[in-house]
């Protein structure tokens, strides 16, 4: 892995590869597709790629990571644990959860994102 810059391709020349950070209980449809592209990670917690997730819903009680997305193609919403305030990102959207963030997250249609994280 080259630490020094990196393009971020939509489909990455070497292909998505199986990933598990999703329970299997959490998919919402029989498809229990998830798949990752790291392009870079570092003994420091700090990792960038490419993820992809059939629908599925998942509740946060504490983010365990700061991460910046962006959506490639798809849709989530995520829904605040604190205040109810409902937000819902899709195909060339950018956003920020902050690590401790309550919420539930929710894919609604197959979603492709980059995401960068510090852990």
């Amino acid at each position: 892995m080259d630490n020094t810059f990196t393009r971020f391709e939509t489909h990455p020349a070497g292909g998505l590869q199986p990933s598990a950070d999703t329970p299997q209980e959490a998919f919402s449809t029989g498809d229990q597709t998830e798949l990752d592209f790291p392009y870079f990670a570092d003994d420091n917690g700090i990792s960038a790629g490419v993820w992809e997730c059939a629908p599925s819903r998942m509740v946060f009680d504490q983010y365990p990571v700061h991460e910046m997305m962006t959506i490639l193609s798809g849709s989530v919403t995520l829904t605040s644990l604190d205040d109810d305030r409902i937000e819902t990102f899709t195909a060339g959207d950018t956003f920020f959860v902050a690590k401790g963030t309550r919420f539930v997250w929710e894919i609604t249609e197959t979603l492709r994102k980059h995401y960068f994280i510090s852990a």
